[in-house]
C-alpha cells in the first residue's frame, strides 16, 4: 500500500519545463524533443503548460546518461528503453506468480497440518489427536 502511494507521488506533475531544464542542465528544446520521441510524457495544464513529475525527471536523467555518458544515439535510447519496459513488465509478472505460489504453498501446508491433527478411530468418527 505504501509502495503504491509512493509510486503515485512520483507521478504527480510538479515542475515546469524551465525548472527541469535548469535542474538537469539541458535546453528546454531538448526536453520537447524527448517528449516528441516518446521518452517522457509530461502532463499538461488547462493552459497547455507542461508539468513534469519526479518520474519524468528520472526518465530524462536516464536518457541523458545514455546519450552523454555512454554515447548512445536516440534510436539506441529508444531500443534500450523499450527493452527496459519489457523487463520491468516481466519482473512484475514474475513477482505476481511467485506471490501466487507462496499463497498456494501456505494453503497446502495448512491443509496438511489440519490432516495431521485429526486421527480416525474405527467407525465411531474422527477425534483430535492428543499432543
Amino acid at each position: 500500500m505504501a509502495r503504491e502511494e509512493n509510486e503515485k507521488d512520483r507521478d504527480k506533475p510538479l515542475y515546469m519545463i524551465s525548472v527541469v531544464s535548469e535542474l538537469l542542465g539541458v535546453h528546454p528544446q531538448t526536453l520537447r524533443l524527448y517528449e516528441r520521441e516518446g521518452f517522457i510524457n509530461p502532463r499538461r495544464t488547462r493552459g497547455n503548460t507542461r508539468l513534469y513529475s519526479e518520474r519524468d525527471v528520472e526518465d530524462v536523467q536516464r536518457v541523458l546518461h545514455l546519450t552523454r555518458d555512454l554515447g548512445v544515439n536516440l534510436a539506441g535510447v529508444e531500443v534500450i528503453l523499450e527493452m527496459r519496459r519489457k523487463m520491468e513488465k516481466m519482473r512484475a509478472e514474475t513477482d505476481e506468480k511467485i506471490e501466487f505460489l507462496r499463497q498456494e504453498m501456505r494453503r497446502e501446508f495448512e491443509r496438511q497440518q489440519a490432516r495431521k491433527a485429526l486421527v480416525r478411530v474405527g467407525r465411531v468418527g474422527t477425534v483430535r489427536k492428543a499432543d
